[in-house]
């Protein structure tokens, strides 16, 4: 299973290999710093659907009360409630997946770089002579262990702690326990990874907390819809254009 996915994402293991080379051999970043580096050029690859995420998250938040009014009105017809929901979301232009986009879009690249750490060919050049580390990481292919581990546990929770503080503002309650939830989830598992692996991880944490502060000095989140708002916004709405009468065919003689 793991030789079958690495050979479906070949093509990508070779890209994140060839920019990763890129940052260390012609910009002369260490190998730690391109790991930081492919982080960046991911997250810029992903801005557009980034900023459609924080959009659709700020209309969640801003229709909360017209949402939950929905969800208790039909509290006892689940498929009413769920019909309501999208009618409204569609009329409000709101997706509500658009959260998860740049979530699966950075997936792959996470996968291909785990593969890459593994590969030999790779290792050789990491750990050639002298071989290199990257601040308090002695080998960024190889699984950390001790202090290092622990120390990379402890930057990762916090980092994925602040990202999901900074999202807190535009975010719904289910969203919030998923976020104060994830680095507990993710914890057991990335003792696993590569540390180059958990830098990479890191780096995508400390993008979003930078990347919220901006959008939220650039340009801050809309006041709350209130009921009366929405109704105002109705009432005020021009009513649709009425139909086009269709033209009589004169009747055959």
């Amino acid at each position: 299973m793991i030789v079958l996915l690495a050979n479906i994402f070949q093509p990508l293991i070779d890209v994140a290999d060839a920019v990763i080379v890129f940052f260390h051999d012609d910009v002369g970043l260490t190998w730690g710093l391109s790991i930081v580096a492919l982080t960046f050029v991911t997250r810029i690859a992903i801005l557009p659907l980034s900023i459609k995420q924080i959009r659709s998250m700020r209309a969640l938040q801003a229709f909360q009360p017209q949402i939950k009014e929905i969800q208790e009105k039909y509290k006892d017809d689940r498929q009413r409630m769920q019909r309501e929901m999208m009618a409204f979301y569609q009329e409000n232009q709101i997706n509500p997946l658009a959260s998860c986009f740049p979530l699966l879009l950075q997936l792959p690249v996470f996968l291909a770089l785990f593969y890459l750490l593994q590969s030999d060919e790779f290792q050789d050049q990491v750990l050639s002579n002298p071989p290199e580390g990257w601040l308090f990481i002695p080998d960024l292919t190889e699984n950390a262990t001790g202090g290092v581990l622990a120390a990379l546990i402890v930057i990762y929770v916090v980092t994925q702690l602040g990202a999901g503080v900074v999202m807190m503002s535009t975010a719904d309650r289910t969203q919030r326990m998923i976020m104060f939830g994830l680095p507990l989830i993710f914890v057991p598992i990335i003792i696993s990874f590569p540390a180059g692996l958990i830098v990479y991880w890191i780096t995508t944490n400390v993008w979003t907390v930078g990347q919220q502060y901006v959008v939220k000095k650039v340009a801050p989140p809309p006041p709350k819809a209130t009921p009366e708002a929405v109704e105002e916004a109705k009432a005020t709405k021009p009513p649709p254009p009425p139909p086009r009468k269709r033209k009589r065919r004169a009747g055959r003689r």
